[in-house]
């Protein structure tokens, strides 16, 4: 009778197994393609109808609003409790499937830089038909999700491959908030 009950109990322990652990991870890449192909024609459809900066200026405001609200889930998964550190080790899903190829500058618990020497976004727009605002949907969201994740997270950058570039230069870094800062100090 024990060797009956063996069979039932390996299906049993993988279906637990199943629905505890995590879906896998989908690579952004394939995220922003599926994005992309929906709002290729949203940003059409506008251009014609309200002209190329009205598409634009809606087409980054949405992508503004999705990067926050995308932040803001990944914060969430790790308890609100974040840092430069949570905040790097998400980047994994960013880079799945070599989707960029980059050089790390300077990595600290404050802060964290790195170049990105090429970027298969900014490739995947442009084979789309989408260069023209791959940089709404792609690049202009990089300091929105930053700020989202953690407010106290900045970043600053001065160029980028979708716009012409070499390269794009990354610089994140933690600045308290001036109060916070004040509080510290009494």
């Amino acid at each position: 009778m024990s060797d009956a009950k063996k069979p039932d109990a390996g299906p049993a322990s993988s279906s637990a197994k199943a629905a505890t652990s995590a879906p896998p991870m989908m690579p952004m890449i394939e995220k922003r393609r599926i994005e992309a192909a929906m709002l290729k024609h949203v940003y059409e459809t506008l251009k014609a109808s309200h002209g190329k900066e009205v598409a634009q200026e809606t087409i980054g405001n949405a992508v503004r609003a999705s990067a926050l609200e995308q932040a803001r889930e990944m914060a969430a998964a790790v308890g609100g409790k974040t840092s430069m550190q949570t905040f790097i080790d998400r980047q994994v899903q960013w880079r799945m499937g070599n989707a960029l190829e980059t050089e790390v500058v300077d990595q600290s618990p404050d802060s964290y830089a790195y170049n990105v020497t090429r970027c298969r976004y900014a490739e995947m727009y442009r084979e789309m038909g989408l260069g023209e605002i791959g940089h709404l949907l792609s690049c202009m969201r990089d300091g929105t999700f930053a700020e989202g994740y953690d407010p106290r997270i900045k970043m600053t950058r001065t160029q980028t491959i979708m716009q012409g570039a070499s390269h794009c230069d990354f610089r994140y870094r933690i600045v308290e908030a001036q109060n916070d800062a004040d509080d510290k100090s009494d």
